[in-house]
């Protein structure tokens, strides 16, 4: 029989890796699951609520954890939380694995398989395991009701006696899983929308939601995806061309939202100083990228600045803010996940260790970091 366990995050993270619906269809797989009390409560899901589900609740974490097979957490876990577990026991998280490079290392010689799962592959049959995507969607809707709620003016235009309200012109720069639902969104409450992006597949999604194209469209913008689906680093003739254009159209928007990440790297600069001093006052920047930086020359992570009057979020952990739907989303990216895993007639873990999926997401086994993108860092 397999023991998983679920333990609390640490303070400022409000969102769990386990959903009483995912604790429910774990224990009809023959899990024991193992819930640290509390580790629900931010998410708003209950002891009570994980026990009706079938899982055992017990008074704290290092409980959580003795024996288990598996841990489950949303942030990587501490070496205190691994120490218990048994001798090559499995950790599904979001590691950061290229920040804190020793403290990977200090997990690695744990001793345990620890999977990231930002490295998850963008493969069909792993989409309902893609961690990135399930939280980038939220984080993208939540960036436009901020921007909605800091605006201080309407989002669409209203035809009154007095006169016409205006609507809003809100622009999305990268228009990946975020970008996408940040479009949408921003256009539910009736905003006039824009967006760009370097890869040419996003021209067609952004017209498909109603939204204008913004970009470049060279020679260069025509190769700039790669296969797995991320944006190619630019030439800087690129991206001074494209922040020329930008610079033109950035001085009517009232919103602005930016996505641009490249896993592994500090975030573009995407936004120069001068950009931001051409926009109108009350404008609002919100910035997805703070946590690598931010996509403007201004961004403060985890804080709300304004300058010229124009107002820069880089909050971090949007999806964190809606924590419900956010740990409900991750629950079930992991319990898919541990499907592949788990034996269903023997009950017991069965790793296909050379199954892509695993493969993909493997960062350290039997003591070592074993990720390529890893090693090749220099492990």
């Amino acid at each position: 029989m397999v023991t998983i366990a679920v333990t609390p995050e640490e303070a400022g993270e409000t969102r769990v890796a386990l959903s009483p619906e995912t604790a429910k269809k774990l224990t009809a797989l023959g899990a024991t699951v193992k819930v640290a009390s509390g580790a629900g409560s931010r998410s708003r899901f209950s002891d009570a609520a994980y026990q009706t589900a079938g899982a055992t609740i017990v008074a704290n974490p290092s409980e959580a954890t003795a024996g288990a097979d598996v841990l489950l957490k949303v942030r990587r876990p501490t070496p205190e939380e691994v120490k218990s577990l048994k001798p090559g026991a499995l950790v599904a998280a979001m590691i950061n694995p290229f920040d804190d490079r020793p403290g990977v290392e200090a997990l690695a010689g744990a001793g345990v398989s620890l999977f990231s799962m930002e490295f998850m592959p963008r493969i069909s049959r792993a989409q309902s395991m893609d961690v990135l995507s399930s939280q980038a969607n939220l984080a993208g809707y939540k960036a436009v009701v901020d921007a909605a709620a800091m605006f201080e003016q309407a989002m669409p235009m209203m035809m009154t006696a007095a006169g016409t309200v205006p609507a809003a012109r809100v622009f999305i720069m990268g228009v990946g899983v975020a970008g996408l639902q940040a479009i949408a969104t921003a256009r539910r409450l009736g905003a006039i929308v824009s967006a760009t992006d370097v890869r040419p597949a996003t021209k067609e999604q952004v017209a498909s939601l109603g939204a204008k194209f913004i970009a470049i469209e060279d020679d260069e913008f025509k190769q700039a995806q790669t296969a797995t689906g991320y944006a190619k680093p630019m030439s800087e003739a690129y991206q001074q061309k494209q922040a020329e254009l930008v610079a033109s159209h950035i001085k009517g928007q009232d919103v602005v939202i930016t996505t641009a990440l490249i896993p592994g790297r500090p975030a573009p600069k995407l936004i120069s100083r001068a950009m931001i001093e051409s926009m109108r006052p009350g404008s609002i920047i919100i910035d997805l990228a703070a946590e690598r930086g931010g996509n403007t020359e201004l961004t403060q992570p985890a804080q709300i600045i304004e300058h010229n009057g124009v107002r820069i979020s880089g909050k971090l952990n949007l999806a964190g803010e809606v924590p419900v739907n956010a740990s409900s989303l991750y629950a079930k990216n992991l319990f898919t996940f541990l499907e592949l895993l788990i034996d269903k007639k023997e009950k017991a873990l069965k790793v296909n260790w050379d199954d892509e999926i695993i493969k993909g997401t493997l960062v350290a086994k039997d003591g070592k970091i074993v990720h390529p993108s890893l090693v090749s860092q220099g492990a």
